[in-house]
């Protein structure tokens, strides 16, 4: 999902307040959940949309067709500050792929902006169920007006969702699951860890975790030992000579920010921005390539031309431009506040480079304040190795991301963490090795609450429910140039 990372939550006492009021929150909401399935009406013949908008605070802002289903965006009300919610509110984008009432729901995030258009995620696909995609908090047009940045934070983030599926629940009674890819996968992991009573199974792709974020050793130990030592020299020689040609390319670069109109305010200059590009290249390489790639990576030898535009296609030169860099502000500012991010050495260009690997302040506007609490993801990590509860984590072999991994402890039930082959960002349950796939897929069904009994009693025989189907299934690897999950 993005090329080159930068990674807000509040004081001690706050750290304690969030928990425990997030433990009490979902000890209130299970009784709630209880009471609403109780009373659901499964023999409801009202149309599934005039359903949906009886939710206060749900509105409709389009209903697109699709063979099988019905697909909404929709608007939802919600608090810019869950503590405070006479303090204003904000509409939050969410799409809604409906199959039946009768099957499970899949609770599906990005963790950045939700795509309009109708998709299914693999749980979704593999349990044959209806998908609510949520925007997260502060991404356009799910922004607070005007915003109080203090308030984007994984709790609150996560409140937004328990309140989505409060409200939804009552409709979709069956079994829930939660899913995303990257900072969806995050985010997952987060919301599973404030509201643990809410979804009955978790699936988290390739989520980092930002765990002791001043250590960077994990990032450093990937980049010398990922793929082979010929494609990571290749890697290495490019970066060099886009370095060592500084001048040349710099002025390629001029052009094409002239002719685009393209400014570099928030990141402070135009040669910090060109380093910053040429120093993600071997990082977008292998967040988004394969092994096999390597044949395509020019030599040392090449010209200016081949040169930038091999580190354009990889790194992408647009990234540290202020017109990019301003759809993932909110991303940059969780990443400097409460998420973390990488450094990671590479010492054959430490000579050549005049800034480094540039932390996340370098990609917010100035006047939004940040100040990051170090002890927000150490409680995330904590919780998930002693209090995960069906589980499932899936990494890439090759993707950078997978470098710092959530691991399971004692207390942990039902849970796994599974890394698939070769991979990259993309990694998912279909690319496991045949064993874990099963395995994976029969857990997501029992989840699910729909598993074939031919699956309870072989979870070698475990597959998808749904058949693929071409458009929805279509894997969507999201490039998101610069080093973001």
């Amino acid at each position: 999902m993005g090329k080159a990372l930068r990674w807000v939550l509040s004081l001690v006492l706050l750290i304690g307040t969030v928990a425990t009021a997030g433990a009490a929150t979902a000890a209130d909401r299970s009784a709630d959940q209880q009471t609403a399935t109780d009373t659901v009406d499964t023999n409801d013949t009202t149309d599934i949309k005039d359903r949906i908008l009886a939710i206060p605070g749900m509105s409709l802002i389009q209903e697109k067709p699709y063979d099988g289903y019905r697909y909404f965006v929709l608007n939802y009300t919600q608090p810019v500050d869950h503590r405070r919610p006479s303090k204003g509110t904000f509409q939050q984008r969410i799409t809604l792929l409906h199959k039946d009432t009768s099957r499970p729901t899949v609770f599906f995030t990005s963790g950045y902006n939700v795509s309009t258009s109708p998709s299914r995620s693999e749980p979704t696909r593999i349990v044959d169920g209806n998908q609510v995609s949520l925007e997260y908090r502060f991404f356009t047009p799910s922004r607070p007006q005007p915003a109080d940045w203090s308030k984007l934070d994984i709790w609150q983030a996560a409140t937004d969702q328990h309140r989505v599926f409060t409200a939804l629940k009552k409709i979709y009674s069956e079994n829930w699951l939660a899913t995303g890819g990257s900072k969806g996968g995050m985010t997952a992991t987060y919301y599973e860890r404030f509201y643990p009573r809410d979804m009955d199974g978790v699936v988290a792709y390739v989520a980092p975790n930002g765990v002791a974020n001043g250590d960077n050793s994990a990032y450093d130990r990937f980049f010398e030992t990922v793929g082979t030592e010929e494609c990571r020299d290749k890697l290495t020689a490019v970066q060099r000579e886009a370095l060592i040609r500084r001048v040349p390319l710099k002025k390629k670069y001029q052009e094409w920010a002239e002719a685009e109109g393209a400014t570099f305010d928030t990141i402070g200059s135009f040669d910090k921005a060109y380093e910053a590009v040429v120093l993600d290249y071997a990082w977008a390489f292998w967040q988004y390539g394969r092994l096999d790639d390597c044949d395509s990576i020019p030599p040392a030898t090449a010209s200016d031309d081949v040169i930038y535009d091999s580190v354009d296609a990889i790194s992408g030169f647009s990234a540290p431009t202020d017109q990019s860099l301003a759809t993932y502000t909110p991303y940059y500012y969780q990443a400097g506040t409460q998420l973390g991010w990488p450094t990671i050495k590479q010492p054959k260009l430490a000579e050549l480079s005049r800034y480094g690997y540039q932390p996340p302040r370098s990609f917010v506007p100035k006047e939004i304040p940040m100040k990051f609490d170090p002890r927000v993801m150490p409680d995330v990590d904590n919780w998930v190795r002693h209090h995960a509860n069906r589980m499932l984590f899936v990494y890439g072999q090759n993707d950078p991301w997978g470098s710092k991994q959530f691991r399971l402890g004692h207390g942990a039930r039902d849970s796994y963490v599974y890394v698939a082959p070769g991979a990259n960002h993309g990694a998912n349950v279909a690319g496991l090795v045949p064993e874990q796939r099963a395995k994976a897929t029969a857990r997501i069904l029992e989840w699910a609450g729909v598993a074939p009994a031919a699956v309870e009693k072989d979870e070698t025989r475990a597959k998808p429910l749904a058949k693929f189907d071409a458009e929805l299934d279509k894997q969507k690897l999201d490039r998101r140039n610069t080093l973001r999950p």
